[in-house]
């Protein structure tokens, strides 16, 4: 594709199609913000990508590569510097990939992450990304819970559900349901069990199970399964959820030697 001068890209007008919308819980599809979240859509599920909004100043060898990636998929580029401004309240956002929704089939062999009634898009995100970043299978949510397709939480997580299953639940007893064969180790401050402890006793596949950020989990919970504790000093009362959620991820993935110098396995 052309760049204009002052360098704007040039894109050529193609047929009529329908007005994407503002974002809403109830579209079908989210808006993947920034050039690295849509390029990540675009690479991991180009089927699910309906349209690149790009902006008149996008300019560089990553948004370069993006509409030529796009050109390659037959999928259109449309410039659109008022809908990006809209969609992202800032004015540096130069891409936005539009990207259909899809519920995430959970693989059963494998380690799950499981958010429990959720609350804030930053920490939401930040977890998807960790999730993939350390192997995890997948995530469940437990509703009711902040809107995982959020752009924002899209932005935060870098586009991580274009390759991570996530499935929402209505409570932890319809997840146990469906997944009955994982061991449940939920993450306490009044943990029975430390958290070094508990993963190098892990047996797979096991599920991560991580509370709300102001209430955590339910006390009854820990009759569930094993109740985790992160150790932490006296000066704080506890973890930020994404920090908690890294801390256990990573302990567990570590115990059931899922790291190879600097690879993640993800076969176990």
């Amino acid at each position: 594709m052309p760049c204009a001068p002052g360098g704007a890209w040039s894109i050529p007008q193609k047929t009529a199609m329908p007005k994407l919308q503002a974002y809403t819980r109830d579209l079908p599809y989210t808006y993947a913000l920034g050039v690295f979240p849509a390029m990540e859509c675009l690479l991991a599920a180009p089927d699910r990508c309906r349209r690149l909004l790009l902006h008149s100043r996008a300019e560089g060898e990553g948004v370069a590569k993006l509409v030529a990636a796009c050109e390659a998929q037959g999928i259109r580029v449309e410039q659109a510097d008022r809908a990006l401004a809209r969609l992202s309240q800032k004015e540096n956002c130069f891409a936005a990939m539009a990207f259909d929704k899809r519920e995430g089939a959970l693989p059963a062999g494998r380690p799950h992450a499981v958010l429990h009634r959720p609350a804030d898009g930053g920490n939401a995100g930040t977890i998807l990304r960790t999730c993939l970043g350390l192997g995890m299978g997948g995530v469940a949510i437990i509703r009711p819970a902040v809107d995982v397709y959020d752009p924002r939480v899209m932005r935060a997580s870098m586009g991580a559900l274009a390759r991570l299953p996530a499935a929402h639940f209505e409570d932890l007893a319809a997840y146990r349901a469906a997944f009955s064969g994982h061991g449940l180790y939920l993450f306490m401050l009044g943990g029975a069990k430390s958290l070094d402890e508990a993963a190098r006793g892990a047996t797979a596949p096991y599920a991560l199970v991580f509370g709300n950020e102001a209430q955590g989990l339910p006390p009854d919970f820990a009759a569930l399964g094993t109740a985790v504790a992160i150790p932490q000093s006296g000066a704080v009362d506890s973890l930020n959820l994404a920090a908690a959620a890294a801390i256990g991820m990573y302990a567990f993935r570590q115990a059931q030697g899922a790291f190879t110098g600097t690879r993640v396995r993800e076969d176990v």
